[in-house]
């Protein structure tokens, strides 16, 4: 097998072992390699602490029962894999956990089996884990903010599933790339969904706002903690249907994933977001948020 780039020998997990990573191997029948029929997650991990561990772990779930994929492991046996994965990776690279930032990816698939559309309940899931170093944004980008590209949202509308079926999301994103942006942020019907893979938030008034949770969106982890940050922040916060219209009135436009954090749009579609002197650079609710984010990510890794 030849690849780009000569693959890691760092451990992983797949199905009851662990492994090297380049030493893995999953059948050509997989209906996860055939079909796209499975679910994933990505979890950050600050200082050798999961971050919001069980909130990726409900979502899982989730995810796992909207596709009707069995599967009983609990959130304390995935930690138990997790903190294996966390320390074994730090090992391999001669460090230590607490000084690294890291990100646990998880796929669950539902087996293999020949090549058939229908679903056979009795099918044994194909279970991977992995965890590889995680780069943040530079802070060059956290001082100028992000530019990105809007698109009509023409994905599936099974949205709220966090499947590994991401051609639709794997396209959007090429479109940022072509234009040398960061992201490309998606309508549907007039209205923000998200981007291609990140959830976008527009601030208004000092009132952050988003999409709300349905089929056309998937409910980022940040959802909830950007609820409790602002909660905390007493900044205003509210999920609703918001027009393409509002979206190029904001005073601010901020992107979340589990790799960008928080993150500011200071231009979309080539023109400046914001208004008067503070147009096209990142604004005083996003400072607010990144240092709410930051002190959260500390307590996380200190056990907290």
């Amino acid at each position: 097998m030849k690849t780009s780039t000569p693959l890691p020998s760092h451990p992983c997990y797949l199905n009851g072992d662990y492994l090297p990573l380049n030493e893995a191997r999953i059948s050509v029948l997989d209906r996860g390699f055939i079909f796209g029929d499975g679910i994933y997650e990505v979890v950050p991990v600050y200082g050798g602490q999961p971050f919001r561990w069980a909130e990726h772990h409900q979502r899982m779930t989730r995810s796992l029962k909207e596709l009707r994929i069995p599967h009983h492991d609990d959130a304390a046996t995935w930690s138990t894999r997790i903190q294996h994965l966390v320390q074994a990776h730090a090992q391999s690279l001669g460090q230590a956990p607490e000084t690294l930032n890291q990100l646990i990816y998880i796929q669950i698939t539902r087996g293999v089996a020949m090549r058939d559309h229908v679903i056979d309940a009795a099918l044994t899931p194909t279970v991977f884990a992995m965890v590889n170093a995680m780069k943040l944004p530079s802070a060059e980008q956290r001082e100028q903010g992000v530019a990105c590209v809007s698109a009509q949202d023409f994905r599936w509308e099974k949205g709220h599933i966090k499947s590994t079926s991401l051609l639709g999301a794997v396209l959007a994103r090429d479109l940022s790339v072509h234009a040398n942006a960061t992201e490309t942020v998606l309508f549907k019907n007039g209205c923000l969904t998200e981007a291609s893979s990140s959830n976008v938030w527009v601030v208004k008034d000092g009132r952050v706002m988003a999409a709300p949770k349905n089929n056309l969106v998937l409910e980022g982890i940040r959802y909830g903690l950007l609820e409790a940050l602002c909660q905390a922040e007493g900044i205003p916060y509210e999920l609703r249907p918001i027009s393409r219209t509002e979206v190029l009135a904001a005073d601010e436009l901020l992107l979340t994933s589990a790799t960008k954090e928080v993150l500011p749009i200071t231009q979309l579609d080539g023109v400046a977001v914001g208004h008067g002197e503070g147009a096209g650079r990142p604004g005083p609710i996003y400072a607010r948020l990144y240092a709410a984010y930051q002190a959260a990510k500390a307590r996380s890794a200190q056990g907290a």
